[in-house]
């Protein structure tokens, strides 16, 4: 796909998801503000059903995981012991003249002619300035073009219509030095600590600092000892959370997919060290890799290797298993140099955006590194006895961590088309759709009667209304011609609608159900096919497909 046709489409999904519903810029009648998306009635509900079902799979299909709901703030010295208040950080650069600031790794490389300037002289005070200066600008520009650039930087400081100095060029192929913004040369990369710091008490001091949480990870790490006293769960088992955490990004951009402020889906399961494995099970399997078919059902003889493709292989399974296909992800393993210092392999599951090729999820073998620190900055034993071993250990963590706003965002971007297709009168149309796998569509059915002026007939629907509403979220539409409403459920993601037509108080007039009373217009979203199903019927059939 081009960029350009890349570009259209992302700005295509951005306008749906305003028009429809899905995504409001937060704080928008105030101008808005940057990092920060608000979720509309279709966007809450596809969250939700989203993380309901992650929760669902996670905790209630499998016996070896058990949840976990912590809170945002915590004690600040679990973020010492994380090495978050350290090490978390980004690579900051500034440009000089926008004072727009970039993630160092993430300036995009650039050609052009760079000027450089040694200093500037006012023309009226005679103040000089020695500070040396550079800026970037495209092949074929002029180089008043430069010294445009050139002389706000000197005016900024204070030297009136300045008289530039030293002017000489370059050529210059794929440099990341220089700012997309203005072209000037980017300061020195800095670092820049993400997590965003508040007070708790009374008094804004030092004394009284703590932070918003940069991810929900450390939390189940605290809490492990308490979970394993109260649940019973034996190693090897899991301890999943969601909630919301925030970072104080540089540059947040592409829509939801970098915010400052984003809900996390994390499980940390809890292994036992190869060491006691090999004891147990007398050898660890070893010969693995993501296309080695392991069983749905763990065994004795996995050592840390085994259970990460394992883990890789579920989320990979859980992905297709709402609706994104195995051909728009992509398997990427962080090489050594950039691996954390602590991880001992990490696996990330990238999607094809229209933006590129991006993480939504990381798997990461992460040692029995953060138990190890938490047992030693808070003096408390974060050990477990194997009974089956007679021995202590801090028990190693394999992290399959999840961005539910960004896999939201992955499944409209997936969900997205456009078609031309023939109405019921042989007339060519474009249509919008959003292709959501019934299991996460924000709204699973709309009932439609086919009139509103018609008592009996809307009576006949509220039945159908009344007889799904407990069991899913359905939509309730009887304004405007039938074709527009099922265009308004198409671009909504809606994979059924049903419609309470004449025939259904009257009876089919054709086909086998002809005379059957009590039936209804199925008409399938993705097909548009459609077909007569008694109301019976409907909610075992919903029902199947939704689950």
């Amino acid at each position: 796909m081009s960029e350009q046709k890349s570009t259209d489409l992302m700005e295509k999904i951005v306008s749906l998801c305003k028009k429809r519903g899905f995504i409001f810029q937060s704080s928008e009648i105030y101008g808005g503000i940057n990092g920060f998306w608000d979720y509309g009635p279709l966007g809450a509900e596809l969250k939700k059903n989203v993380k309901d079902y992650w929760w669902r799979c996670m905790t209630h299909f499998r016996e070896d995981v058990v949840g976990l709901d912590a809170t945002i703030i915590m004690h600040p010295k679990i973020w010492q012991a994380s090495g978050h208040v350290e090490t978390f950080c980004d690579k900051m650069v500034d440009d000089p003249v926008s004072k727009k600031r970039y993630r160092a790794d993430q300036v995009d490389e650039m050609s052009g002619v760079v000027y450089f300037y040694s200093g500037a002289k006012s023309e009226t005070t005679g103040k000089e300035s020695a500070e040396p200066f550079s800026v970037m600008v495209p092949f074929g520009k002029p180089p008043e073009s430069a010294r445009k650039v050139a002389n706000q930087y000197y005016e900024q400081r204070s030297i009136d219509k300045p008289l530039l100095a030293g002017e000489r060029s370059e050529k210059v192929e794929l440099s990341t030095l220089y700012s997309p913004d203005s072209g000037a040369r980017l300061s020195d990369p800095r670092d820049f600590n993400l997590m965003l710091k508040t007070y708790v008490g009374p008094t804004a001091t030092e004394d009284n600092v703590a932070y918003l949480r940069p991810e929900t990870a450390q939390a189940i790490f605290a809490q492990f000892k308490n979970v394993v006293d109260t649940s019973r769960m034996k190693v090897p088992f899991g301890i999943a959370q969601m909630g919301k955490a925030f970072r104080n990004e540089v540059t947040p951009k592409n829509f939801t997919f970098r915010s400052r402020e984003f809900e996390q889906m994390e499980l940390e399961f809890f292994i036992k060290p190869d060491e006691i494995v090999l004891q147990l099970a007398g050898n660890i399997e070893e010969d693995v890799n993501e296309s080695t078919p392991l069983p749905n059902e763990p065994q004795q003889n996995w050592g840390w290797k085994a259970w990460h493709i394992y883990w890789v292989q579920q989320r990979l399974n859980w992905y297709e298993s709402i609706g994104l296909s195995r051909d728009s992800l992509v398997l990427y393993w962080q090489t050594e140099t950039e691996l954390a210092h602590y991880a001992r392999a990490c696996v990330d599951i990238l999607y094809k955006f229209p933006f590129g090729t991006q993480e939504l999820e990381g798997i990461a073998a992460r040692s029995n590194f953060d138990l190890t620190q938490h047992q030693k900055f808070s003096g408390k034993s974060m050990e477990v006895f194997d009974e089956d071993a007679k021995s202590k250990y801090l028990a190693h963590v394999i992290e399959p961590s999840a961005g539910a706003d960004r896999l939201v965002l992955a499944l409209i971007c997936q969900a997205y088309a456009e078609e031309e297709v023939t109405d019921e009168k042989g007339n060519k149309e474009s249509r919008t759709v959003l292709r959501f796998h019934p299991r996460v569509a924000p709204i699973k059915a709309a009932v439609l009667p086919l009139v509103k002026n018609k008592p009996h007939l809307l009576a006949k629907a509220r039945e159908v209304l009344n007889l799904l509403r407990p069991h899913m979220n359905v939509f309730w539409d009887e304004s405007g011609a039938i074709g527009r409403r099922y265009r308004r459920q198409d671009e909504a993601g809606t994979p059924y609608c049903i419609t309470i037509d004449f025939e259904t108080l009257e009876g089919v007039r054709t086909g086998d159900e002809l005379g059957a009373i009590d039936t209804v217009t199925l008409r399938h979203r993705d097909s548009m096919k459609q077909e007569r199903l008694s109301i019976n019927e409907l909610l075992p059939f919903l029902l199947n497909q939704i689950r």
